[in-house]
């Protein structure tokens, strides 16, 4: 989350402070519950049962944890009531879950010995990561009003100024929720706050679906924001849904990475995200990686970086692939710096080191349609911007209902280079002189996004 962002969340509820509302679009927490309520299911004659409680913040219950998920396994639910926390100090290997519920409504919150975790976590060879513990299975759902906690003050503090992915960075950061292997998983009414990195990660899953959860994480210090804490992360995942979400981050609100088919994602609320992103993907040598046939509609962007994103590697050593048939449906922006981002020269490289090495994924056939709202300013007038590698195919990118408009004034411009085609509308490239003058006419939006008076869609 950027700095300037705190100043627009109220730190208990992760509100957005002085909005101007229409009528039944939430402006916090509370109210995204109030409008998508998380409706609990009856118990239909599972077995249920029931762990001991943590008596006190230090006192770990893993183990009981794990002995509880072993005795609902098989057609149980495993309760963790309301007022009770449930504090997790050490790895759990849960890759063996089968027709299992859990009802969260308690509190699940892991201990935050950095060095412990560091040491002992569970890891994944993409891009580093390590993981609390690992779930895995089939038909598994984890469902109820509680808080999957990821306790990730310290981590901030102790990361901040690092990168997570600089090649020299040592300090690792667990993944609040982490699935490998897993057939028909649900989580369903959860809040998951406050992940050290991020939030979830599926990998090598199909059947997964996340309905009317939250997702936050908010620091108590300036100088330490929560970094890296995507929303969503996946790894070689088919057949996906997300429903009703309420996202207030400091990374990507929703961002399937490598071999990713068919998502759907309808109704999410995004404030200081990094936007809807499709990727990163092309970044290992000679490995061919992909995202395809993904539509996204319904969504809220607000006070952060882009709207719709697509991103590829470029650089020395990087692989190759393709993102085809992605649609982003009705998205309104509020203050964010492109509301639609192809970027073909991620991860933090320059325009010689990515001329000299271009990415090689192509883009095709992507929409998007029924856009609205605004820009922060930060490139003037530019309020959407496409750059295709000359190593790659970008063809079929339509803009469809387009009325983005830009807080500094006169007529928004779309900047394109490299793509196959018309857009649907004007587009520019670059170095021309449109361009050019647009992009000199920087200004400052006003200080929290407004939506408007009715919704546009």
């Amino acid at each position: 989350m950027k700095p300037l962002l705190l100043a627009f969340l109220a730190a208990a509820g992760g509100a957005l402070a002085s909005v101007d509302l229409p009528a039944g679009i939430p402006r916090s927490l509370s109210e995204f519950r109030r409008k998508h309520p998380y409706k609990l299911k009856q118990n239909t004659g599972r077995r249920i049962v029931n762990i001991r409680a943590s008596a006190t913040d230090t006192d770990d219950v893993a183990d009981d944890f794990l002995r509880g998920l072993h005795s609902a396994n098989h057609g149980g639910t495993l309760e963790l009531p309301q007022g009770k926390t449930f504090v997790i100090g050490k790895p759990l290997d849960l890759t063996f879950l089968d027709d299992i519920h859990i009802q969260l409504d308690g509190e699940i919150r892991f201990t935050n010995d950095t060095p412990y975790w560091q040491a002992n976590a569970f890891r994944h060879p993409f891009q580093n990561s390590i993981m609390f513990w690992k779930w895995g299975g089939s038909n598994i759902k984890l469902f109820g009003g509680g808080v999957l906690n990821g306790n990730g003050q310290r981590w901030w503090n102790e990361f901040s100024g690092l990168e997570i992915l600089d090649p020299t960075n040592a300090y690792l950061r667990p993944i609040l929720f982490y699935a490998e292997n897993a057939t028909g998983l649900s989580i369903e009414g959860i809040h998951l706050k406050d992940s050290p990195c991020w939030t979830t990660f599926f990998v090598t899953s199909k059947d997964i679906s996340l309905k009317d959860v939250a997702c936050t994480a908010q620091s108590n210090n300036a100088t330490a924001l929560p970094k890296n804490t995507d929303f969503f992360d996946s790894l070689n995942v088919e057949r996906v849904t997300v429903e009703r979400a309420w996202v207030n981050i400091g990374d990507d609100c929703f961002s399937p990475k490598s071999n990713a088919t068919d998502l759907y994602v309808n109704t999410m609320y995004c404030n200081g995200t990094h936007g809807q992103s499709m990727g990163s993907i092309g970044q290992y040598s000679g490995e061919k990686s992909f995202i395809r046939n993904v539509h996204v509609e319904n969504v809220w962007l607000l006070n952060g970086q882009h709207g719709a994103r697509l991103k590829s590697w470029a650089g020395p050593d990087v692989g190759y692939g393709f993102i085809d048939n992605v649609t982003f449906k009705n998205f309104w922006n509020g203050n964010n710096e492109y509301s639609a981002f192809l970027d073909s020269c991620y991860f933090n490289i320059n325009a010689t080191a990515c001329a000299a090495y271009p990415s090689q994924v192509n883009i095709t056939n992507v929409l998007f349609d029924n856009f609205s709202g605004y820009t922060s300013g930060k490139y003037g007038r530019v309020v959407a911007r496409l750059t295709c590698s000359p190593n790659a195919i970008c063809q079929n990118i339509q803009f469809r209902n387009f009325n983005v408009t830009s807080p500094c004034g006169g007529s928004p411009v779309i900047i394109c280079d490299g793509i196959r085609g018309g857009i649907g509308l004007p587009c520019v490239n670059s170095t021309s002189v449109e361009a050019t003058a647009a992009l000199k006419e920087k200004c400052t939006a006003a200080s929290m996004a407004v939506l408007p008076s009715a919704t546009p869609w």
